[in-house]
């Protein structure tokens, strides 16, 4: 490197504070030592046997969890370079629902790989050229590994061949009970006709504590963890207003005095209220309808009357809520109260209170043709309920007994219905247990050997960087990670035949070894991955690493001033002694 030749005194370029940073030592090296660090973080929690990270977040919240996506979103991560490699990983997030530790893993790597070629002499400029061709060449050799593809969405078995590998490596041991969960929520959700408009938002999670996590079960419908306010528990076949204002009189926003100069006076003092409520209840009452949803409060005084009408009231604090419930039922919600118009009203075919555990929740839901059939209410239904438009919105009930598992487990249904919607678009699966990427390193480097010039380094350096999934599977398994690769690589390069058939391209790891590591074949195993997280998780940590590798210089300005808070004490900082 060339020594830095002193400047003579003179007009400074920036002003005073600012930090200036250039050349390999001072600014490569450091970058890639910042996402070496942040990938020593999560890398630990990758794959089935990964461990749990304690996280307790600037507003003193605790998370315990193996999810990287959570882990990256709670940390403050300040170092520019560690910023860029955690905005590939988000965007891989809300790209595919999946593959977060993936994109830190591999882009980290890449960069550890790309450090001893720096050293070697090896300019960033060609190492980044030598990367991109042997992307290329892992993208066109992912295209060839495709074994099969999702055919029927209604089907759940189907549909199991990539949750079950999604929702392993957040629960390893209950991915049958919870994909099976995941299956028949999605299944019931799917649109028959297009499965591409599948929509996310219509698979719920609802948390109530307490029990096991075996205990969970599918709801279709929206299931609220609160009972109706009024006495009325339960309706059938209901037209359902939906409110977005509170249930009640309206109050001013001045205040006044009344003087009353009687005890008359003072007994008619509230009726003109009354009155007023009775008539809205009663043109309700009128109307047919039989269920009442509002966003804010219900007033005494019209639960009164509600009771009276024999009129459920159900309270829903969260707009959001209140947004898919108005999906669920075809309404649309008011701003003034009053009765709703036939356009703006909802239906519903059954409301009911039940107890979860120790908890009471209400359950509100549409019933399925085969329900409608089997009932012997069959014929109360209205006949202009076939013609509302209703949106088929499923609830996942999950059970556990601390929040922090309850969370958890959220999340591994979370990834289950987001790795569904990846395959909306691609159905493609690909071996899963690291054995698409140890073909992909064995392509590359077969790539990198017919390639003449210096970019052949970089493609073998990327070959390599390859095998960091199956050694950091076999780490977090408690096993020999160097013995495992070798016998991958051995596999990989072998074919199979009756005296060795563990052997090609679909041959991963076998986290279920006890001491020494052992292998399994992915697709007898039914261990697959969608193509799609894999093609973006590729694409996303190479673009990463090339970002941060072609910067040769950073320059910071000075903080902005300015007071600074106190520390946060037991009450408020501004309050008196």
């Amino acid at each position: 490197m060339a020594l830095r030749v002193p400047q003579a005194n003179g007009p400074q370029l920036f002003k005073e504070g600012y930090k200036n940073l250039q050349g390999l030592e001072e600014v490569i090296f450091r970058n890639i030592q910042a996402t070496k660090e942040m990938s020593e973080i999560t890398r630990t929690s990758f794959g089935p046997n990964g461990r749990n990270k304690m996280v307790v977040n600037h507003l003193e919240k605790l998370f315990v969890t193996n999810d990287a996506a959570t882990i990256i979103r709670e940390l403050e991560v300040v170092h520019p370079a560690a910023k860029l490699i955690v905005m590939a990983s988000q965007q891989q997030e809300a790209e595919a629902g999946d593959g977060t530790n993936y994109v830190i893993i591999f882009a980290s790597e890449l960069l550890q790989r790309a450090e001893s070629l720096l050293r070697m002499g090896l300019h960033p400029s060609e190492i980044a050229r030598g990367y991109e061709l042997a992307l290329k060449s892992a993208l066109s050799g992912l295209e060839g590994l495709s074994t099969e593809r999702v055919a029927d969405w209604a089907d759940k078995n189907e549909l199991l061949k990539a949750i079950k590998t999604a929702i392993a490596s957040k629960q390893y041991g209950q991915e049958d009970m919870l994909g099976g969960l995941v299956a028949e929520a999605v299944a019931a959700a799917m649109p028959v006709r297009d499965p591409k408009r599948f929509n996310v938002d219509n698979v719920r999670v609802v948390k109530v504590l307490g029990g096991a996590l075996s205990q969970s079960r599918v709801e279709h419908g929206m299931v609220f963890p609160r009972a109706p306010e009024t006495a009325a528990q339960s309706v059938r076949f209901a037209k359902v207003a939906v409110f977005s204002c509170p249930v009640d009189m309206g109050q001013t926003e001045t205040k006044g005095t009344v003087l009353l100069h009687n005890a008359k006076e003072m007994l008619d003092y509230t009726k003109g209220e009354e009155a007023q409520m009775a008539k809205v209840v009663l043109e309700l009452h009128e109307a047919g309808v039989k269920a009442v949803i509002c966003g804010s409060g219900v007033g005494d005084l019209a639960l009164h009357y509600f009771n009276r009408c024999g009129i459920l009231a159900l309270k829903v604090p969260s707009k959001f809520e209140l947004r898919r419930l108005c999906r669920v039922v075809g309404a649309n919600p008011l701003a003034r109260l009053g009765v709703p118009t036939p356009e703006e009203m909802g239906y519903c075919d059954e409301i009911r209170t039940t107890e979860i555990g120790g908890d009471r929740v209400t359950i509100i839901r549409q019933w399925t043709a085969d329900e409608l059939a089997a009932s012997e209410y069959a014929s109360e239904r209205p006949s202009f309920a076939d013609r509302i438009q209703r949106s088929p919105l499923v609830t996942v009930v999950l059970r556990g007994a601390t929040q922090n598992a309850l969370d958890d487990a959220e999340r591994a249904v979370d990834d289950g219905v987001n790795v569904v919607k990846a395959l909306t678009k691609d159905p493609r699966l690909v071996p899963g247990a690291c054995a698409s990427e140890m073909e992909l390193a064995r392509l590359v480097q077969e790539a990198a050997d017919r390639t003449a010039g210096i970019n052949q380094h970089a493609m073998k350096a990327f070959a390599h960087a390859l095998e960091v999934f199956a050694r950091t599977m076999g780490d977090n398994a408690g096993v020999d990670s160097t013995a495992l690769v070798a016998k991958l690589i051995a596999a990989h390069h072998s074919s199979a035949s009756a005296q060795n058939s563990l052997a090609g391209p679909s041959i991963g790891v076998d986290v279920d070894c006890d001491y020494e590591p052992r292998l399994v074949d992915a697709c007898e195993a039914r261990i697959l991955d969608p193509l799609a997280v894999k093609q973006w998780g590729l694409t996303y940590a190479t673009q990463a690493a090339l970002t941060v590798l072609q910067v040769d210089q950073i320059v910071m300005a000075k903080t902005a001033g300015g007071p600074k808070l106190p520390k946060q004490q037991a009450g408020h900082w501004d309050e008196d002694d």
